[in-house]
């Protein structure tokens, strides 16, 4: 990707960003490229956008360039590919805050993996956020990517979305790690949604049941444990309520993760189930 080729893509986002105010001196209107209002970023012309932040453009291309693989995307393909920058601005799986790279700008790094032509690949937009609407208002640079190395690159900083841990927050319940978007957590709750079934007891329900999690540790009517691929002891309660006011069998299920040091159990995450 040429710098060029950047700018390019770069105005045409900006421009959609444009407001018109009426100059002090003339009745007419004049329009300016608000970049963000409440920072005092307004810009007459595109060519004083790009000079204020030319500095930071030529940095993360240099970044960029620098981490280039030739297995990776070339100019052509790019291009053809410059259709997904839209969707990874309005609907990431991750946003990082990145206040490190620059002394005195925030950058934020969206990214987001799409399936094309039977391969993964990943576009990555660094932008401009405002600091009111959060919007992205100026893009830096974007690119796709099939580089694990230049994905985990720009996974800097700090973390401010992340679209598997709001997912996964529905089901979610006070005290667990599932809340507190621990990634173990987060792969084994979605890995129970894909084999839960479509009649079982909704995740908008599941927050319903939560009072049965403590009985279900306690007096459990089973106890399960295993080692994961990545060495974690994963120790999975569960007790069956046949009572229920609300289900007919209906059993509860709390899986945690056991400290091989300890014997102490993290609580991961806990849900009720009908499908016994």
């Amino acid at each position: 990707m040429t710098n060029a080729k950047t700018k390019s893509r770069t105005k045409t986002l900006a421009k959609t960003q444009t407001k018109t105010k009426k100059t002090p001196t003339d009745a007419s209107e004049k329009e300016y490229i608000v970049i963000d209002e409440a920072q005092g970023l307004i810009f007459e012309s595109e060519t004083d956008l790009f000079g204020y932040f030319q500095d930071a453009i030529d940095a993360l291309e240099h970044e960029y360039q620098s981490l280039f693989s030739e297995d990776d995307f070339t100019d052509e393909e790019q291009i053809e590919l410059e259709t997904y920058l839209d969707a990874t601005l309005d609907e990431p799986d991750e946003i990082w805050m990145d206040d490190q790279t620059f002394k005195d700008l925030i950058v934020y790094h969206f990214i987001r993996a799409f399936e094309h032509a039977e391969q993964t690949l990943h576009y990555i937009a660094s932008a401009y956020v405002t600091t009111e609407e959060e919007y992205p208002t100026f893009v830096f640079i974007h690119f796709p990517t099939r580089d694990k190395n230049m994905v985990e690159n720009y996974q800097r900083a700090e973390l401010v979305y992340d679209k598997g841990f709001e997912r996964t927050l529905k089901g979610a319940i006070d005290g667990d790690s599932l809340g507190e978007g621990d990634p173990l957590a987060m792969g084994l709750y979605n890995a129970m949604l894909t084999v839960r079934s479509d009649k079982d007891i909704g995740e908008d329900q599941f927050q319903d049941y939560s009072e049965l999690r403590e009985d279900t540790i306690e007096n459990a009517d089973e106890i399960w444990r295993k080692n994961d691929l990545e060495g974690n002891i994963l120790v999975s309660f569960i007790k069956e309520f046949p009572d229920h006011e609300t289900q007919k069998d209906l059993s509860y299920v709390a899986v945690t993760q056991e400290d091989t040091q300890t014997n102490v159990h993290s609580l991961l995450f806990s849900f009720p189930t009908t499908d016994n």
